[in-house]
């Protein structure tokens, strides 16, 4: 299996924007999410994508913010991080379920079959 890799990640000012991306290959058909884990805090649900890529779901703390979405054509899954607050600061894991799954499957850490080695984003104020 192919590993996920993710990029994107940074350090940039409250109020500015990130898209993060995840090369997943081999995953065209598995429900995807991202994850955080901010330090001390339990890792997070972010957002998910169902196989199909035509539902979503989000967290409430980025809903209208963020928004995940994926190109198979490019093996890619991606997470697209506007209005970024001091809060949103974490490790970000690009994450792979099942194939066939729904968004909503993706909700909590236990549903991830595969795991991306994380990217680091920071806000500053």
């Amino acid at each position: 299996q192919v590993p996920l890799v993710e990029s994107g990640g940074g350090v940039v000012q409250a109020g500015d924007s990130l898209r993060l991306s995840c090369l997943a290959s081999g995953r065209a058909v598995s429900a995807m999410a991202w994850f955080r884990q901010a330090a001390g805090k339990e890792r997070e649900f972010v957002a998910s994508i169902d196989w199909t890529g035509g539902s979503t779901a989000y967290a409430d703390a980025v809903k209208g913010r963020f928004t995940i979405s994926r190109d198979n054509a490019k093996n890619s899954l991606y997470l697209q991080m506007n209005s970024l607050k001091v809060e949103d600061t974490a490790l970000y894991y690009c994450a792979a379920g099942p194939a066939f799954k729904s968004a909503q499957f993706m909700l909590v850490p236990s549903a991830v079959r595969d795991w991306g080695q994380g990217t680091q984003v920071t806000v500053s104020s």
